[in-house]
């Protein structure tokens, strides 16, 4: 299916993010990008905010659906959690720039669908976090609360990486390997707790 000329401008905004970050994002390179008129992209934003506010909201959605695939892939609630991991992972080190839009933008708080959206995504990796819990591979905590721990944990490990601060000799030896490490801990902990 052919994407309309809005869909167009934000596939176009998202290779831009892609390829020099927020800077490069301009109304005019993102028409000129998709061969419409300077004036085109007014049509359907009202202005740069509301692009880069459509690109991360057309993300959010990305990402939970690759939540919500990688909890209906997997019987085992563990293998789940970590393909989801794995999935915000590969998503935020292909397109960094488009991550730091998603979860370092302040400015993108003030939009309400965005917001909704945004928690639509993190909704689909909690109901996960809730599985494990069920399976007993993570400890009976709140779920919201044990979700936003491993969301803190995930952020703090991807930006230490894409910031190059990650590193051996701080025990970071990559963003997956930490994130494992949380896990079997987390999981250590049911285990007691259960045992």
């Amino acid at each position: 299916m052919r994407e309309t000329t809005k869909q167009q401008l934000v596939s176009a905004a998202s290779r831009l993010l892609d390829g020099g970050g927020q800077d490069a994002v301009t109304l005019r390179a993102v028409a000129e990008q998709v061969g419409v008129s300077h004036n085109a992209p007014y049509r359907h934003f009202s202005g740069r905010s509301a692009l880069l506010a459509a690109v991360a909201e057309r993300d959010f959605t990305l990402l939970r659906q690759a939540f919500e695939a990688q909890d209906e892939a997997h019987h085992d609630a563990a293998a789940a959690l970590r393909g989801a991991s794995d999935a915000l992972i590969a998503y935020a080190l292909d397109h960094r720039a488009r991550y730091r839009l998603l979860f370092s933008d302040p400015d993108l708080v003030a939009e309400a669908s965005l917001r909704q959206t945004a928690f639509g995504a993190f909704t689909a990796f909690s109901r996960i976090v809730a599985r494990c819990q069920q399976s007993r591979h993570l400890p009976r905590v709140d779920p919201v609360e044990l979700t936003g721990l491993i969301y803190a944990a995930l952020h703090g490990a991807i930006d230490l990486h894409i910031g190059g601060r990650a590193s051996d000799t701080k025990g970071l030896a990559s963003v997956q390997a930490t994130v494992q490490l949380l896990f079997d801990l987390l999981n250590g902990a049911a285990s007691a707790a259960s045992g």
